[in-house]
């Protein structure tokens, strides 16, 4: 039959787990002392998951502290994996510490992101046109004018841009179900709901100085399709409201025309 080696240490009265401190649970990682709280005198742990089951040495909170995980600041998100297509972006983060004796565990180290791009990786337009409107989170709006700055098209640069305010129609029901970390985003996505896009380089056609599927020349009652880049099957209707110099909509309801 199999045995367990169990390994003690100390026996002082503060408890027993000075000089070593045992990462993750271990049954052989034991000692004798008095416990926390009021658990008394007798057998007691200096591992890693003592705390959660409640049975650690009452030195160990001194001897072994917990120490959380760290992570870094997030990278710049990536372009996208495919050009000229509805795709995904990515940014990641990495570990700087690992968690011991029962700190806090590691977040997510990456994330993914909706994007359409309107460059070749040779630098050539596109050249198509998007319908319907293709549509993503406002966040994705503030790394595109970052990276507008070293853009190989310099007409990006010039391009104010402009807003465009919608109210929602209909949506599919794919859209609340959507969980991932990228695309929750589409959650806040309602009926009825006045949402503002924003029209921005290199979204912006160089010939006709204005996004797809923005509704130019659409009046208010016409019906115009929309689709969430990132889930395609989380798509919809709205109805043009107005267009704007600047968007005012709440950070939920501001997007991006892709």
């Amino acid at each position: 039959a199999e045995t367990t080696t169990m390994v003690y240490w100390g026996g002082a009265v503060g408890g027993s787990c000075s000089g070593k401190c045992c990462p993750g649970r271990d049954a052989a990682c034991v000692g004798e002392g008095w416990r926390e709280g009021r658990g008394g005198y007798g057998t007691c742990y200096c591992d890693g998951g003592c705390r959660r089951t409640g049975d650690c040495c009452r030195d160990h909170g001194q001897e072994c502290p917990a120490l959380p995980c760290v992570v870094g600041e997030w990278s710049h998100w990536s372009g996208c994996a495919e050009q000229c297509q509805p795709h995904l972006r990515v940014r990641r983060r990495y570990v700087q510490q690992e968690p011991k004796n029962g700190g806090e565990p590691c977040p997510a180290l990456e994330q993914k992101a909706g994007c359409l791009e309107y460059l070749t990786y040779q630098g050539k337009d596109c050249g198509h046109e998007h319908v319907p409107a293709f549509i993503t989170t406002s966040e994705y709006g503030k790394e595109r004018k970052r990276r507008a700055a070293s853009s190989l098209r310099p007409s990006d640069k010039g391009e104010a841009g402009y807003c465009v305010e919608f109210r929602t129609e209909s949506l599919s029901r794919h859209c609340a179900l959507e969980t991932r970390p990228y695309a929750r985003w589409m959650q806040y996505l309602r009926e009825g709901h006045r949402v503002c896009v924003t029209c921005q380089a290199p979204a912006i056609n160089a010939d006709t100085q204005r996004c797809a599927g923005d509704g130019h020349n659409a009046d208010g009652g016409k019906i115009l399709h929309w689709e969430a880049v990132g889930n395609s099957l989380c798509q919809g209707t709205w109805k043009k409201i107005r267009q704007l110099e600047h968007c005012s909509c709440p950070l939920v309801h501001s997007f991006v025309f892709t």
